[in-house]
């Protein structure tokens, strides 16, 4: 078992008693003093709060160039990536420069034919087309693509760059760049996904176009808050902060999509899913919809999902949807016998780290890193297994599949205390020529390595791991917003929750504290339905623990959150347990 501690979030009294004295009851007040907010209009989620497009750096530049290729009737040729936040941002450019007039169509990398991103292989292909482009507009990638770069101007055609990653040394030489991250961008929400980037680019646009009187012949001119749904889908599913600028495009798009103005691809996503698109929350978002979009770029093609977003018609949209649904479920039964497979690699492994309870115990030396490979496993789907080992065991983890010429390929995920892409560029400097390539973040990353090496890059990987942790970070930390007192414990108190903005950076309220176990039972052939009472309390609440089947204890410490439970009609309070320890097994930071 995995060492954890509860830890409760602590808030600037200041900031709680101004939200308190502005009216918001004490409970509110609290969670949203933990997550940085310090006077109410910061929860205000209405477009006059959100940051100006004229902020990000060569928008105007970009927004003029845009404009002439539309007048003179040029060839744009978008360059997606393969998830979800690429995948929108595609829909996004598509819908908005046809509204425009444009002479537009996408491309969108085959992750296991070209990899990630404008790649000199992609510009190939590009200018294959017939007849070629003349401008290629990159979505949610482009900011590394030194080389596709390159390769586009020699062989004639602009490059207009819009992406969200943090750029490298060196900066393509593109015709013009808008990334709130590039050196120089005075934008403040440097947060924002890469649907969100080319959403703004689209504003700046339409303003340029207006300036030129393009809208005066029809005498109207494209709404695109009509494709805000498609913004909040792709935000979300990014996991990227949810606050400020984006927490207004999240807001703002559920609030279109629950009034059942939504693209006809969305709906039927939501359709497929069985799902109710008037009560969408960001979870419907990041767990229902968002997977069955990457899994066509994770086992088939992203342009589906992308054709997805962009139908126009009712039929083909649900078609495609179906087809999507029908992928995931595939993508959901090869991770289950992978990480299966993975478990049982890590059997031995499992049992070290059940000895080791404490860092003060030096009994057994802590297992600091886990690498794995098997030659069998679907390159798409190892990030996956990556993550759900990782949130596990609580180290960082590198699962590894088979790829070309030798090589394989690992998609990486890590724990707070190791940035896994620094990790990676010392373990080159350590041991240079060992990775062929790498890239990514603190908390995820992907790389290259020849099979024959992999061995030494897990021992390599573990010294690195080693030097960079302690035992200490290799407790896993919970994180709640304290006990909630029975008066506090209410269905509104759910509604209200269920109906704001959560994410990352932004995280949905969860709270601890110590319950008997009236009542429980299986339902659904896998998820544990229980009756839970307060310590000392008289009242009796609903509870939910998904994915378990074997009986608690009569008595246990629990971290939960409150969430609305709708059945036949009525709607209930209902306690979701994300963790549970017997009587006083819990540690309390």
């Amino acid at each position: 078992m995995v060492m954890t501690n509860i830890i409760i979030r602590k808030f600037p009294s200041h900031a709680y008693e101004t939200l308190t004295a502005h009216g918001l009851p004490s409970v509110l007040a609290r969670i949203f003093a933990a997550r940085g907010i310090e006077k109410p209009n910061q929860l205000d989620t209405t477009f006059s709060h959100m940051a100006s497009f004229q902020q990000l750096k060569n928008i105007r530049q970009i927004a003029v160039l845009l404009a002439d290729a539309i007048a003179a009737k040029k060839r744009l040729l978008v360059i997606a990536d393969y998830d979800t936040d690429g995948a929108t941002a595609c829909a996004v450019a598509l819908r908005a420069l046809s509204q425009f007039g444009a002479v537009v169509d996408y491309l969108v990398p085959n992750r296991f034919e070209y990899g990630y991103g404008l790649t000199p292989e992609i510009v190939q292909l590009a200018a294959n087309c017939n007849p070629p482009p003349a401008i290629l507009i990159t979505v949610d990638n482009g900011i590394a693509s030194v080389e596709g770069v390159a390769e586009a101007n020699r062989l004639g055609m602009q490059v207009f760059i819009t992406d969200h990653h943090l750029p490298g040394d060196q900066l393509p030489e593109a015709a013009v760049i808008v990334n709130p991250n590039q050196p120089g961008c005075d934008f403040p929400d440097k947060h924002i996904a890469g649907v969100g980037v080319i959403f703004y680019v689209m504003l700046a646009l339409r303003a340029e176009l207006r300036e030129r009187g393009s809208f005066i012949a029809t005498g109207k001119e494209p709404n695109l808050a009509n494709l805000l749904d498609l913004v909040a889908l792709g935000t979300v599913a990014d996991v990227v902060r949810l606050e400020g600028t984006n927490r207004i495009l999240v807001q703002q798009g559920l609030q279109r999509i629950r009034s059942g103005h939504c693209c006809a691809g969305i709906h039927a996503l939501f359709k497929v899913a069985g799902r109710d698109f008037s009560r969408v929350t960001t979870y419907e978002l990041g767990f229902i919809l968002a997977p069955r979009l990457n899994a066509a770029g994770r086992l088939d093609d992203m342009s589906l999902g992308i054709e997805c977003l962009l139908a126009e018609d009712e039929s083909r949209a649900l078609h495609l949807a179906s087809e999507l649904d029908e992928l995931n479920r595939q993508r959901r039964e090869i991770e289950a016998g992978m990480q299966d497979e993975a478990m049982s690699k890590l059997e031995g492994v499992i049992n070290m780290l059940d000895q080791f309870d404490a860092p003060a115990n030096n009994r057994v030396h802590p297992v600091y890193s886990l690498c794995l490979y098997d030659s069998d496993w679907h390159q798409g789907v190892i990030g996956l297994i990556a993550s759900r080992i990782k949130d596990r065991l609580h180290r960082p983890v590198i699962v590894f599949a088979q790829g070309n010429n030798g090589e394989i390929k690992g998609s990486g995920r890590s724990i707070p205390g190791l940035h896994l892409r620094d990790a990676l560029d010392l373990v080159t400097k350590r041991h240079p020529g060992l990775i062929v390539k790498f890239g990514g973040h603190a908390m995820a990353a992907g790389l290259t390595v020849h099979a024959q090496h992999f061995e030494q890059f897990r021992a390599v990987f573990e010294q690195v791991a080693q030097s960079l942790l302690t035992p200490v970070d290799l407790i896993q930390v919970i994180e709640t917003d304290g006990e909630l007192e029975e008066r506090d414990l209410t269905l509104e108190l759910a509604q209200y929750l269920t109906n704001q903005v959560w994410g990352q950076g932004f995280p949905e309220p969860s709270f601890n504290g110590r319950f008997r176990v009236e009542n429980q039972r299986i339902v659904g052939e896998k998820h544990l339905k229980l009756k839970l009472r307060k310590a000392g309390a008289s009242r009796i609440y609903d509870g939910i623990l998904f994915f378990h089947t074997e009986r608690l204890p009569a008595e246990i410490d629990a971290v939960y959150r409150v969430q609305l439970n709708e059945y036949n009609g009525s709607t209930r309070m209902q306690l979701l347990l994300e963790h549970w320890f017997g009587s006083g097994c819990a540690q309390y930071g």
